[in-house]
């Protein structure tokens, strides 16, 4: 590890927060490009300049805390440590919300030296472009499966299907329905229902590559979206879902509970909706149930599907 100055200021100088040294007379002694971008100030506007001369910091309510209450002024009688939010005054004039951290070192002196951290971004505004931020990825979230819902599935194939037309990207989609579910629900009860929901949703987003889209269209039924794929690697992609899924299982009492799924796959064409293609590989996963289920079903739209049909136990001991 390098042991000088000029290292350790080029760390600190990267830094996206605010940094900056005062001494005891809380004189700026060093000034980080974090705390410019933060106030407006540059560092040689600032240094050797007392810091309530230049940003005047206040509290919460808008009072300021520079000469009764200045955190900086406080850890250099009593060298405690403090973290305080508060506000200070940008160059241009407006308040900026900062978490103020206050920290006493020595330096290579002896002397003592306050270290003060500012983080900006602790404002209501952010805290609410947080809670909007959140929403927006609940929105697009199956609450049960925690894996993209039905409508973030759409968004995903529309995109796709525009930058298709647009790059000639073409894109397979599998249409994946658990077998016997409503058996399972009966038999079991829902919340059992629930766990094998859970665990056919983690297993295929598990199994997806990460710019896939795996995601729960309602009920049982799923879609995984798969980019940058060809008409021959479908059917190999499609079966190791589906056979994933059948190798997937938890304890129930005294016994494995296994499920499988009956699975469409087809790729995407030109002339298609979000609507003609889930409807053409909902069609198939149709033919893969009436095949016996666990199952693949492969078409393209001219010509009949192609279907490999595995049956399985819905359970094991």
């Amino acid at each position: 590890m390098p042991n000088n100055d000029s290292f350790y200021k080029k760390v600190l100088d990267n830094l996206y927060d605010g940094i900056y040294f005062v001494d005891e007379q809380r004189r700026i002694t060093y000034w980080n490009k974090g705390a410019q971008m933060l106030t407006g100030y540059g560092e040689k506007e600032v240094i050797g300049r007392n810091c309530h001369d230049i940003f005047l910091h206040l509290d919460s309510n808008g009072n300021g805390i520079c000469s009764d209450a200045c955190p900086i002024e406080k850890t250099i009688t009593d060298g405690r440590k403090r973290d305080e939010e508060s506000f200070l005054h940008h160059k241009d004039g407006h308040l900026v919300p900062v978490c103020l951290r206050v920290a006493p070192i020595q330096d290579t002196d002896g002397q003592m030296v306050v270290a003060v951290e500012v983080t900006g971004d602790h404002s209501p505004r952010h805290a609410l472009r947080q809670q909007l931020e959140n929403l927006q990825r609940l929105a697009l979230c199956d609450p049960l499966t925690t894996i993209a819902n039905r409508r973030y599935v759409e968004m995903s194939l529309n995109s796709r299907l525009e930058e298709m037309r647009r790059y000639g990207w073409h894109f397979g989609i599998l249409f994946l329905d658990v077998d016997h579910f409503k058996q399972i629900n009966d038999t079991h009860g829902h919340d059992t229902g629930d766990r094998v929901l859970k665990m056919v949703a983690k297993t295929l987003v598990n199994s997806a590559r990460s710019f896939d889209v795996v995601g729960r269209w309602g009920g049982e039924e799923f879609i995984a979206v798969l980019a940058n794929i060809s008409r021959r690697q479908l059917p190999r992609i499609a079966d190791r879902f589906r056979h994933l899924v059948e190798q997937s299982s938890f304890r129930l009492d005294d016994r494995l509970l296994r499920v499988t799924v009956s699975v469409g796959a087809t790729m995407s064409h030109l002339d298609d909706t979000v609507e003609s293609l889930v409807q053409r590989a909902d069609t198939l996963m149709y033919r893969s149930k009436e095949a016996g289920r666990n199952c693949v079903s492969i078409g393209f739209g001219e010509e009949m599907p192609e279907t490999s049909a595995t049956p399985a136990a819905s359970a094991s001991p």
